[in-house]
Formats: structure tokens, sequence, C-alpha cells
């Protein structure tokens, strides 16, 4: 039934799903539409918020370009992949390898988002180069992954209402995570995606004659740099010396560890410190490094060109007042026992718009939080209904595959046929336990 269900959603999409860039600015356009018309928004009054907001996720932008930049050069180290090649023979079969790299992102991302994004995708890569198996389903089976995170450790929305002095602290104080992401009720909702994602992915398995296959070779060399030979310059033997990536290494290393041991938490400055310096360690040599720098930055461009677009649309929603609008419709809707689903529901909506947890919870906390003490609903399940709605449509904005497609060399119309079937249920199983635990 979900293989039949795939196919026309993956048509659908390679037909009419444009190239992500395309995608974020017919977003554009329909944000400012909407502005206009339901908030009444003058026209340079648009443009002028618009341009403000363009650059404000510029530091975020390079983080995420980052995230795929170290995440590729350690996971490409010979250590990290021959780690990675022994998991891969655990697929013995197309459908295992399809299992396999969906529980892997799944746990992955659940530890953090940023380490799931690139685990999955190498592991994909991996994958393919071991077992004939639809590529394009391999890398949604690794993006489908990424649902989870944000009732994870890294997930923003409850990470940020547990830090003391949050913005919000006055009104609900510091809401411990044993409320939100270790409570029972959300662990069911983990547990429930992380059985139903792999099910879904192998239950769309393509038949082999149906599967679109990729050419190993264009995956990236699996070998070893060659050795140098005896007529080797100065400068190309200190280019394969490790005494340099040691030396720089080590203390990189015991930065870490001074870090951790001081209490430090984990966040996205953290986990491509991590990345680069245990990447250093792994590589051996900056030759090696190098080359692996040189092959990972290839799929960069999306996400210098397209985060920007992401800020104008963000600064669109929120000056406007069209992202509070549409949250207060749904809190009119709502009761204290369905606030939470409503509010899963309004922030997958939101998160097509504005893209980023921290900045959709500064938008909807405003109307969420209020509707929550009126009504008498439980705070930290509206927190966490926002939480999941904001990874829920992950499946269907392009938004975060991008660093995932720019590892696996793939466009988001490949992909995002089979993510549209998740989106729907994942969207039945979270809103469903949302509304009955």
């Amino acid at each position: 039934m979900l293989r039949a269900l795939s196919r026309p959603a993956t048509r659908l999409m390679e037909r009419w799903l444009p190239d992500a860039f395309i995608f974020v600015i017919v977003l554009t356009l329909i944000a400012a539409l909407a502005a206009i018309m339901t908030q009444g928004t003058a026209p340079l009054d648009l443009i002028q918020m618009w341009g403000d907001g363009f650059w404000a996720l510029l530091q975020f932008a390079m983080q995420m370009l980052l995230v795929l930049v170290t995440g590729f050069i350690l996971a490409s180290s010979p250590p990290v992949r021959a780690l990675l090649e022994r998991i891969a023979r655990l697929a013995t079969s197309r459908g295992s390898a399809i299992i396999l790299v969906s529980v892997v992102s799944l746990a992955a991302s659940w530890i953090n988002w940023g380490f799931g994004l690139v685990v999955g995708a190498i592991f994909a890569k991996e994958l393919a180069r071991q077992i004939r198996v639809d590529y394009r389903l391999l890398v949604a089976a690794a993006y489908s992954g990424f649902v989870i995170w944000h009732g994870g450790l890294s997930g923003s929305i409850p990470l940020t209402i547990a830090t003391p002095d949050h913005f919000t602290a006055d009104q609900i104080g510091v809401v411990s995570t044993s409320l939100t992401i270790f409570s029972t009720w959300n662990l069911i909702i983990v547990a429930a995606v992380f059985v139903a994602v792999p099910l879904v992915n192998r239950a769309m398995l393509p038949l082999e004659s149906e599967q679109v296959l990729v050419d190993p070779a264009k995956l990236g060399s699996n070998e070893a740099l060659r050795p140098l030979g005896p007529d080797a310059t100065p400068a190309e033997r200190l280019e394969n010396s490790p005494i340099l990536m040691w030396a720089i290494g080590i203390p990189g290393l015991i930065w870490l560890a001074m870090y951790f041991l001081g209490g430090g938490g984990i966040n996205l400055n953290v986990v491509n410190f991590l990345f680069l310096f245990v990447g250093i360690i792994c590589h051996g040599t900056p030759r090696s490094l190098l080359a692996a720098l040189d092959e990972g930055v290839r799929g960069g461009a999306g996400i210098v060109i397209q985060f920007p677009f992401y800020a104008g649309i963000m600064a669109i929603m929120t000056g406007s007042g069209l992202a509070a609008s549409l949250s207060e419709w749904f809190v009119g809707i709502s009761t204290a026992e369905t606030l939470p689903f409503w509010s899963f529901i309004s922030a997958g909506i939101v998160n097509i718009f504005v893209p980023s947890g921290g900045g959709q919870w500064a938008v909807q906390a405003p109307v969420m939080l209020p509707a929550a003490e009126a009504l008498g609903a439980d705070i930290p399940r509206v927190v966490m209904g926002v939480a999941w709605g904001d990874a829920w449509t992950n499946l269907l904005q392009p938004f975060w595959a991008l660093p995932m497609l720019g590892i696996a060399g793939l466009k988001p119309r490949d992909i995002m046929g089979f993510c549209v079937v998740h989106l729907l249920i994942v969207g039945v199983i979270v809103g469903g336990l949302l509304l009955v635990l």
C-alpha cells in the first residue's frame, strides 16, 4: 500500500517540485502576498522589513555550512569510514539497508540534529556503495530520521525554557527537561516515531525493476591517498606529516575535555568544534584532511545562497504579525485538552515559512503561553506540541535537507515524494498521541 502511495507522490514531486532556490523564492512571494492581504501591510513596509531581516541568519548559515563541512571531514576520515563500512555490512539485502539507515539516522538525530544530518547522509552513501538499492529512498530514509530531533537531546525549544533567564521565564519559570524531553508521554511519542519511520521506509521500497540506482564511482573515492614517492618535495612531505595535525588536534581535544568537565552543554558551535578536531586527529595528515574538505564543501552552495532568503521570509512573517495571527486562529478553536494538538498543527504550518526552532518559538510563545494559562492547559505539552510541529513539516520543507542533499549529491525533488508519505503518517502518530496521552 505505501509503495503504491509513494509512486504518485514521487512522480508528483519529481515533476512539480522545483529546485530549492526556486522554492524559497515562491515562499517569499506567498508570505508577502499573505501579509498584504491578511495583515494590511503596505508593500513598501513589507520590502523594508524583508530587506532589514535578509542577513539575520548569517551566523547560523555559517554554522550550518560548517556542520556540513566538518561533519564530512570527520565521517570521511579513515577510522570513521572503516567503522561505517563495518556497520554497513550488517545490511544483507535492500530492505535491511533501508531499515539500517533509518535507525542510524533516528538515533543520531535524537542525540543531536546536526550530527544526525551528517551521519545519515554519509551512511547512506556508504550503503549505496555496498548494496544495490534505490538511492533516492536511501537518502530519504536518512532524512526522515531527522523528524525526531525536536523531541531529543538537542531540541531547541525545550532546552530554551529549561535555561535560567530565558525570555519567557517571568511567565512560566524554568521548565525542567524532565517535564518535556524526558517526560513519559514524550518518550512514548519518540518510541512510536522510532518504530514507524523504519517500517514506513521499508514498505516504500520500490520493486527492483523500478529502482533508481547510483554509480558507486560517483559517490567519491573510498581509497587512501597515494603514498609519497622518493622525489617528494619538502612542502609535500610537510603536507603528509602527522606532526602538525597532532600539534593542533591535541589542544583542541583538551579544550573539549575542559569544556565538558566544566559542565558545558552541547550547542552547534561545540558540535562543529568536536567534528573538526576529532576529524583532524582521525585524518592524520593535512593532505588527507584537505582532500576531504575539497569534496565536502561542494555541497554547500545551497546553504550560502538560500539561507538569507529564509531570513527575509522570517522577517516578513514576524514583522507583519502574520505568524502570530495564524497561531491566534488555532488558539481560538482550542480547549485545554486540544491545545497541544492545535499547537502542533499551527507550528507545522508556521515552520514552512519560519524553519528555525528557536525563531519559531520566539514568534509563537507570546501567543501560545497566555492561551495555555487562560485555558488551564498543560504548558510542557503545549511547548512540545510546538516543538514536534516544527520538526514535523521539515519533511516537506527543504531548508534542513540542504546539508544532507549537498553531501548525497541529490535535489529536493529526488526525496520529497517519499517524505510526503512520512509527513502524513508522522502527523497522524504525533498529533494523535498529543490528543490521547
